[in-house]
């Protein structure tokens, strides 16, 4: 596995891929990787035939300093794992790599409302700091596909609306989200979990495959949310919301008719847990 810290020495390797008539699958992280982010590599290594991982701790994208210092930074254990899943690829720059001087930090991406719902709501200014690293990924990398996690289901539906405003060659696949045997979904943040936390976090897993089994049954889709905010807080975790939406346009949904999506975030102790489940086939 080839390992670069700066741009040069990664376009010099991209040129020789693309000279190859080789195509370029990216999976864009924060490291801290566990099975779900390997998944990606996975499927990246289907689809394409050269894959880059990056590792890069975005600070535009943290609007709570405090949040940016206690994101777990495991490098030398994400090395290992990637090499053993036989990644073509690591890109681990530094920040002047990414936002060199003169770099425009202010830019404000438009993405169509996407980013002012639900976690934008929670979150100001998040979105827009994801979009301008992952622009400046696909600047570099250019890339014929990414691929993300439907964890972060917001996520990845505003950067295929960024990939489509920004017009760019670059097609996005989301993959499935990939859940510990007793359903949490895996995150790097539950690193911080302390094993009765973990124990009290499968509720969001548990309240989404009632959600579905729910709306299966044609029952009405504020009470679904109702009963599921209940279930969350009964097992002892605050939430912050449980809303079924349209998955295109992320706004609430109307109609059962929809495609709907059920998305959910709430505290779990000090840590902050999303979680999300497709509803209908």
């Amino acid at each position: 596995m080839f390992i670069f810290k700066n741009n040069k020495d990664l376009l010099l390797l991209l040129d020789s891929v693309r000279k190859n008539k080789q195509t370029i699958g990216f999976v864009p992280t924060m490291g801290a990787l566990h099975e779900g982010h390997l998944s990606l590599v996975a499927s990246a290594k289907k689809q394409t035939d050269f894959v880059v991982t990056s590792i890069f701790v975005n600070p535009t994208q943290f609007n709570d300093p405090t949040d940016l210092l206690k994101y777990p930074r495991t490098l030398e254990n994400d090395i290992r794992l990637l090499a053993q899943a036989d990644n073509h690829l690591l890109f681990t720059p530094s920040g002047d790599q990414i936002y060199p001087k003169g770099f425009n930090k202010n830019r404000v991406f438009h993405l169509n409302g996407l980013d002012r719902l639900l976690e934008g709501e929670f979150r100001p200014g998040h979105f827009n700091g994801v979009a301008m690293v992952v622009h400046r990924f696909l600047e570099l990398i250019q890339p014929d596909k990414i691929f993300m996690g439907q964890k972060d289901y917001q996520q990845a539906t505003i950067i295929r609306q960024l990939i489509q405003s920004e017009k760019l060659p670059t097609q996005l696949v989301m993959c499935p989200i990939v859940r510990s045997q007793k359903g949490l979904a895996l995150s790097s943040r539950n690193t911080r979990l302390s094993p009765q936390w973990k124990r009290k976090a499968l509720v969001l897993h548990q309240s989404l495959r009632f959600a579905k089994a729910a709306i299966l049954q044609k029952t009405p889709i504020q009470q679904i949310e109702e009963e599921a905010i209940e279930k969350i807080k009964s097992a002892g975790l605050n939430p912050e919301y449980f809303t079924i939406i349209n998955g295109s346009t992320l706004k609430k949904a109307k109609d059962l008719r929809e495609n709907l999506v059920a998305v959910t975030a709430a505290w779990a102790g000090d840590v902050r847990l999303i979680d999300n489940m497709l509803l209908l086939p």
